[in-house]
């Protein structure tokens, strides 16, 4: 096999500052390196970024569902193994894309750059997927942000596996209890 290289690029999305990233990948007979965060790169795509703080792996069963939280912080994810697919939502109330959807199919190579405030979700499509988040803040309980459930009709999400709202392996309760978008109060204050 020929050494196959495909070069960083970014895409927007429908979501201001919600950016879809291949990063670079080589891939020979013995596999494939993917960068998961190279700082030059985002630069001469013109994105700055601060110093990531945290970096977390969520696995989940197929089929689950964790999400839409919206968090003060912005945040680089991809999955280092398994599928899922990705829904965000734009919940800054000020934002010329304010109630916006962009959704992906998240594998290995394929990242999306979060901007604080917008919602991010996902649904595992395979079992045992791993999702990876960088942080450019620390995560703590009670950080300032906002949440909406997965399950608002509004949002015109297509989940890819049915979800039942009563099934805890699939949804927890906070999320499935999360508010609808048209109810979620825009201040300060608000915790997701």
């Amino acid at each position: 096999m020929a050494v196959e290289i495909i070069d960083f690029e970014v895409r927007t999305s429908a979501i201001d500052g919600l950016l879809f990233v291949a990063p670079k990948q080589i891939t020979d007979d013995r596999g494939t390196i993917r960068e998961i965060f190279r700082r030059s790169a985002f630069a001469s795509a013109g994105v700055q970024l601060a110093e990531f703080q945290q970096i977390n792996v969520t696995e989940s069963a197929e089929g689950s569902v964790r999400g839409m939280h919206a968090e003060q912080m912005t945040k680089l994810l991809t999955v280092a193994s398994g599928e899922a697919f990705g829904a965000y939502v734009d919940m800054r109330h000020d934002s010329t894309s304010y109630g916006q959807v962009a959704t992906v199919v998240l594998r290995p190579g394929v990242q999306v750059l979060v901007p604080a405030g917008v919602a991010n979700g996902f649904q595992a499509l395979t079992d045992a997927c791993q999702y990876v988040y960088c942080f450019d803040e620390e995560w703590r309980p009670n950080m300032p942000g906002l949440s909406c459930t997965p399950l608002d009709p509004e949002l015109g999400i297509d989940w890819p596996i049915a979800i039942d709202p009563h099934n805890p392996s699939q949804i927890s309760a906070k999320d499935r209890d999360a508010p609808l978008l048209v109810d979620v109060v825009h201040d300060t204050e608000d915790r997701s």
